[in-house]
């Protein structure tokens, strides 16, 4: 949904006697704008100004209008949109038309923040309820330092997350690999991007059968690879985007239980991500050739799902041994890395809900992260911090491939032992890129669904990864 966004320059003109809705972010207390009654309200309460570096005071003003303030505090960008979250939801809980935006300090990163966590809670996503409260939200009024280019950024970044939570919360059954298929190919053809799939018979014919192993339980066998290309008239680097979209997962002949099957639609969050940041470097414009490779299936049980024992061969001729067919993720991206790897670029990063053993690991705050190449590695957790989207990087040496040594094939596929299964993935991933130097960053993503929210968003499935991607191609280009 767009929403209209006025930059106000003068902040003279912010007055809570005309205004109806506001949320204001303030050094000092003594500003006109928090009045006698704010200050009431804050000595009822037992309260502090200082307090609200961390708390919010809700207000309703003489006018029948309803007013938020938080104080402006030196945080990092996380713990800002958390703040501004929160006192957000209490602001749109009435669900109003035109807010007002209010930020005293100059400090860029606050008023980043707030107009970047308003903007992006105000968007409609997916629900199928007979009645639905639609958003109503039509005009930011913003009072603040931000110029219009990064008010273009921002509603780009928040394009792309918007597509990627509205992609990842769309029910299974609207979503199929068809579905899916169809929606990019005309996403493609809106922006402009270079369009082509591979389907699963072309897949046969070029010896993918990692691959095609994954996809040959559905009915109908409607898996393929997509590859889009953004590629501006002049660009500085090129980067590979990479991502997991598995439709609906049931784990195969190694059925999950229901209380692991649920919500297992969002098994193709990694895709989301990886389109989500796409569309958001394509509004932006950004100066960076984009090859976007994504990997649709669904892993079903059936007469002709792959089974424990298979011996199957991949599109780069290794041959893998099926331990778990609930390790298909990591299947479907070996073929897919392996093609997308075959043209270099400065970076490649791909984006997956691959493991449990991550979220055990990082719980649902943070994503774990791997790479061949350790700048690569610390470049990518100064995006995380940089943009609210945090991630850890965990070890990547060699020595744990002697957990996945096969006696019949050349690896194989995860372990039965459980153990560090999200190193052991990241470890089986690398063998199948193309050229083992090029750099390359996996993106194991535990935080996509977080109850609650998190950071920015509100919704549970928060589009976590777009813009950690995008700020990180940024740094790329930056070098």
């Amino acid at each position: 949904m767009k929403v209209k966004i006025n930059l106000q320059t003068n902040s003279a003109k912010m007055s809570l006697k005309s205004v109806k809705y506001s949320l204001n972010v303030l050094k000092s207390e003594n500003l006109e704008i928090f009045s006698d009654l704010a200050k009431a309200k804050l000595k009822r309460l037992k309260m502090k100004f200082n307090d609200l570096e961390s708390k919010f005071l809700s207000l309703d003003g003489d006018n029948a209008g309803h007013h938020v303030f938080l104080k402006h505090s030196t945080s990092n960008t996380f713990k800002i949109q958390t703040h501004v979250r929160k006192g957000l939801k209490n602001l749109l809980s009435e669900n109003p038309e035109t807010i007002n935006l209010f930020c005293e300090d100059d400090d860029p990163l606050w008023n980043r923040e707030l107009l970047y966590t308003a903007l992006l809670n105000s968007q409609d996503l997916p629900s199928r309820k007979s009645k639905i409260e639609k958003k109503q939200l039509k005009v930011i009024n913003f009072f603040g330092n931000l110029s219009a280019k990064e008010v273009v950024e921002i509603e780009a970044i928040v394009s792309g997350n918007t597509l990627s939570r509205q992609l990842t919360m769309t029910p299974p059954n609207d979503l199929t690999p068809t579905h899916y298929r169809q929606e990019i190919k005309k996403l493609a053809s809106k922006r402009k991007w270079k369009f082509k799939e591979y389907n699963m018979s072309q897949l046969k014919r070029m010896g993918a059968g990692a691959f095609v192993a994954v996809g040959q339980g559905s009915d109908p066998q409607d898996a393929a690879i997509v590859h889009l290309t953004y590629q501006p008239k002049t660009f500085k680097k090129t980067i590979t985007l990479v991502g997991k979209g598995i439709c609906f997962d049931t784990g195969g002949h190694n059925l999950k239980p229901s209380k692991y099957m649920f919500s297992m639609h969002e098994d193709m969050n990694g895709s989301a991500t990886a389109l989500g940041i796409l569309e958001a470097a394509s509004l932006n414009k950004l100066p960076v050739k984009i090859d976007c490779w994504l990997a649709i299936a669904q892993n079903h049980i059936g007469p002709k799902a792959y089974k424990q024992n298979d011996v199957v061969k991949a599109l780069n001729g290794k041959t893998i041994e099926i331990i778990h067919t609930d390790a298909e993720g990591r299947m479907v991206l070996a073929d897919t890395l392996t093609l997308a790897t075959r043209t270099k670029s400065d970076a490649v990063i791909d984006f997956a809900t691959l493991t449990g053993c991550m979220a055990v690991a990082m719980g649902d705050r943070y994503s774990g992260i791997f790479s061949n190449k350790p700048e690569l590695a610390c470049l990518a957790v100064g995006s995380g911090q940089k943009s609210g989207e945090r991630v850890c990087s965990f070890p990547f040496d060699e020595d744990y491939e002697e957990d996945i040594e096969s006696d019949i094939a050349d690896i194989k596929q995860c372990t039965l032992e459980g153990g560090p299964d999200h190193i052991h993935a990241a470890r089986f991933l690398s063998q199948f890129l193309t050229d083992p130097k090029q750099p390359w960053l996996h993106v194991d993503l535990s935080s996509s669904n977080t109850k609650g929210g998190l950071g920015a968003a509100m919704s549970d499935v928060n589009g976590f990864g777009v813009r950690f991607g995008f700020s990180l191609i940024q740094d790329i280009l930056q070098k």
